[in-house]
């Protein structure tokens, strides 16, 4: 779930050689870097310079994400003691970790990638869009979920276009998994792009939900797109 993108590796590259006898030889060697690329350079300067980055290492949070929940709670009290919480893409535990500070009875995360254990949750290393993941999820949690949140995101391509349709689809499976396993009254929230979710699958949530909203938190960058759905009250199915 981890919104802050790490700055490009080093490349190694192979190149052939001619030994003095004429035989072919391979040897490897690393592209010079004496100077940090642009890229790296803004990405270091944003993280310095971000307060929310720094008020997460001051304040112990995982991940500056951690704030954008915060926020969406104080706006709209999402989460509270005793609940179930799902936590959809969990890496490296910031939304997990706010779940359990605010007084969840369990926790249970998903992602591909590992993530620190944290006291209070527990972590599923697994792709979420595994037929097997929402079995999963239910037996790790004992029982439905009170909260399904998601921050995930697909890898960026550098196509704007093409990773907010990838995105788009994580936040339409978690979309459905939250109409077929929450709890009636439940919360949902999810991670979507400026559009949010197609119509077909936002009219479901406003029929299966008391209330659907968009927000942006202030934690999020004025220059990302990313946007929030939060849907609550989750209606009892028939």
């Amino acid at each position: 779930m981890n919104d802050e993108p790490s700055p490009p590796k080093r490349r190694w590259r192979n190149r052939q050689i001619t030994s003095p006898s004429g035989e072919r030889q391979m040897a490897t060697r690393i592209k010079k870097k004496n100077v940090p690329k642009e890229s790296s350079r803004k990405w270091i300067e944003r993280q310095i310079n971000d307060p929310y980055v720094q008020r997460a290492l001051a304040e112990g949070w995982r991940a500056r994400s951690a704030f954008k929940l915060i926020e969406l709670d104080e706006k709209f009290s999402i989460l509270g003691r005793g609940q179930r919480v799902v936590d959809l893409g969990a890496a490296p535990g910031g939304w997990a970790q706010v779940a359990v500070k605010k007084g969840a009875r369990a926790v249970v995360g998903i992602d591909l990638l590992p993530v620190d254990p944290l006291l209070g949750a527990q972590f599923l290393q697994m792709d979420f869009l595994d037929p097997g993941a929402p079995s999963a999820l239910r037996k790790a949690l004992d029982g439905a979920p009170d909260v399904v949140l998601s921050d995930m995101a697909a890898n960026t391509t550098g196509h704007a276009r093409t990773d907010q349709i990838r995105t788009g689809a994580l936040a339409e499976a978690a979309a459905e998994f939250a109409l077929r396993h929450l709890a009636p009254g439940g919360a949902f929230v999810t991670k979507a792009f400026q559009g949010g979710l197609n119509a077909e699958l936002l009219g479901e949530l406003k029929r299966g939900f008391a209330w659907v909203r968009h927000a942006k938190p202030p934690a999020s960058r004025a220059e990302s797109s990313e946007v929030y759905v939060v849907a609550q009250g989750k209606k009892a199915r028939d």
